[in-house]
């Protein structure tokens, strides 16, 4: 393995010898000046893998090398040594954005481990990660074999995201294929869970069963609603929980969370019906049937959701919630400032609802378009692009501002995505809808097999339109693919993120409850 070269400044190098041969026997290579001025020279003409530097030198200081080493490097690690321990210097050392801070007298064991820790991190928790996921792969291949409950199969896919996570971070494709294996193995059995149970969790009130879209406002939100606060509820369209767990972080830094929990979105797992049952507080025959003139019946997920202001408005009356409310969608950066700058006006209300589409419209903008295709080719890239337009967002403006009130902060989605990879050929008429995971018509042609279906809406409390009505599901990472082009239609859509069907990923979502920090 190539030696990692060190630079060591200090105006006492001499007394420095011991560390400095400790470090050499450990396979480093170092380099030791006397001043600041010379660290910068050496600087100038070498590469280095790490820099010591001695705060308290005669001419110009450790501060002051620090920040010319930070303008000519600024990726260079520097490891800060000093004999103060003022809290003022400190505190300029890590804002100057220091690798670490090391106090003397120095003791060999501490340097050695400064040094692993920044220059050998990412090796040493690759290692580790890897080691403890091939531990983990067998009690969680064992745990999803076995019958399980809605909220041990939330448990076992909230641990997958954990690895899919961490073993991303750590860069070892060959152990991320083994996770992508189990997960969709564990899909598999998942969605047999699905099939077995989804019917009875909507007709029989005996089971046990999870919260559901429908559900979610009567028992996590509407109970936070008081008059002395006011509650807001954000909605981000189509984020996964690993998504979620892309942000928490930022979001944890502002707010103290109380509550993460996960519901299941119902069928089909899309915007038109999951979000509607949401703000309704209804199944989708419900909706149609005690609410006909705002649910539209047509294959247009823009139509469908234009009256969910409506539907909320509706669900508190019946609820007998005499609270005043807003309900705002936000489709882009302008409509989200406009909300921001209106923020004081809210605050009087019982609760705010806000709806925010950028995930949903990415995935969508990721099946049309060749560029985005390329800058989210994966899982990983598309968490890195999420989380980029968190923190540059309205909405990362309206959390920050809410982090500072007295007010309950509610964040949610209606339904997450999968990437999608296996073509199922179906068949059916002109009325039959566009959607790639689930499809909706009369006198449908598809192979059972493989498919989560129902001749009888009703079971499901969806809408029929037709004596001869069905809804078909797609599993796992499956998606309908009709004979006619079938090659291009295939191509096109192959490795898109997609909604509608049966998944881990598409039915288990967040639902966090917290408040701010401020």
């Amino acid at each position: 393995m190539t030696r990692q070269n060190i630079l060591w400044a200090d105006d006492e190098i001499e007394l420095l010898k011991p560390h400095i041969l400790f470090l050499s026997n450990k396979g480093y290579d170092i380099t030791a000046v006397q001043s600041g001025a010379d660290a910068l020279d050496k600087c100038h003409t070498a590469p280095y893998d790490i820099v010591f530097l001695d705060e308290n030198m005669p001419g110009m200081s450790g501060l002051e090398t620090l920040t010319q080493i930070k303008l000519l490097k600024p990726n260079l690690p520097v490891i800060m040594i000093t004999k103060s321990e003022e809290e003022r210097i400190m505190e300029d050392a890590i804002g100057s954005k220091i690798a670490d801070y090391l106090i003397k007298p120095l003791n060999p064991n501490q340097i050695l481990l400064s040094v692993k820790k920044i220059l050998d991190n990412k090796r040493l928790i690759s290692e580790k990660t890897t080691l403890a996921y091939q531990q983990e792969f067998r009690n969680l291949s064992m745990a999803y074999n076995e019958p399980l409950n809605h909220e041990q199969w939330a448990e076992i896919y909230k641990k997958l995201v954990y690895w899919e996570i961490e073993i991303d971070q750590s860069q070892n494709k060959e152990v991320l294929e083994m996770l992508e294996m189990q997960k969709h193995e564990a899909n598999a059995n998942f969605i047999k869970y699905i099939i077995k149970n989804y019917e009875k969790w909507l007709n029989d009130v005996q089971v046990s069963k999870p919260t559901l879209s429908h559900q979610i406002m009567k028992k996590m939100v509407f109970p936070h609603i008081n008059a002395d606060t006011t509650t807001f509820f954000i909605l981000i369209d189509n984020l996964r929980y690993d998504q979620w767990r892309c942000i928490a972080p930022e979001v944890q830094d502002m707010f103290d969370i109380i509550d993460e929990s996960s519901y299941y979105a119902i069928l089909p797992t899309t915007t038109e019906f999951a979000r509607n049952a949401i703000f309704s507080g209804l199944m989708p025959s419900d909706m149609e049937k005690y609410h006909p003139n705002l649910w539209i019946n047509e294959d247009n997920e823009e139509k469908r959701n234009a009256n969910e202001d409506k539907f909320l408005e509706a669900q508190l009356k019946r609820h007998k919630i005499d609270t005043k409310y807003s309900y705002h969608k936000i489709l882009n950066a302008t409509q989200g400032k406009a909300l921001n700058d209106n923020l004081n006006n809210l605050m009087g209300n019982g609760i705010n609802a806000v709806v925010y589409n950028f995930v949903d419209m990415l995935s969508h903008a990721r099946t049309d378009s060749h560029m985005i295709k390329e800058l989210a080719p994966d899982e990983a890239a598309y968490r890195s692009i999420t989380l980029s337009w968190f923190l540059h967002s309205p909405l990362h403006d309206l959390l920050k501002f809410l982090s500072e009130k007295k007010v309950k902060t509610i964040i949610t989605t209606d339904h997450g995505t999968i990437k999608v990879k296996n073509p199922v050929k179906i068949i059916g008429d002109r009325e039959t809808n566009t959607n790639l995971r689930y499809k909706e018509g009369k006198n449908l042609s598809f192979e059972e097999k493989g498919t989560f279906h129902t001749r009888k809406p009703e079971r499901l409390m969806l809408p029929k339109h037709n004596l001869t009505s069905s809804y078909v599901f797609a599993l796992n990472q499956d998606f309908f693919a009709y004979p006619n082009n079938y090659n291009y239609y295939v191509s096109y859509y192959k490795d898109t993120f997609q909604h509608g069907g049966v998944s881990l990923e598409e039915m288990i979502v967040p639902l966090i409850t917290m408040v701010g920090k401020g």
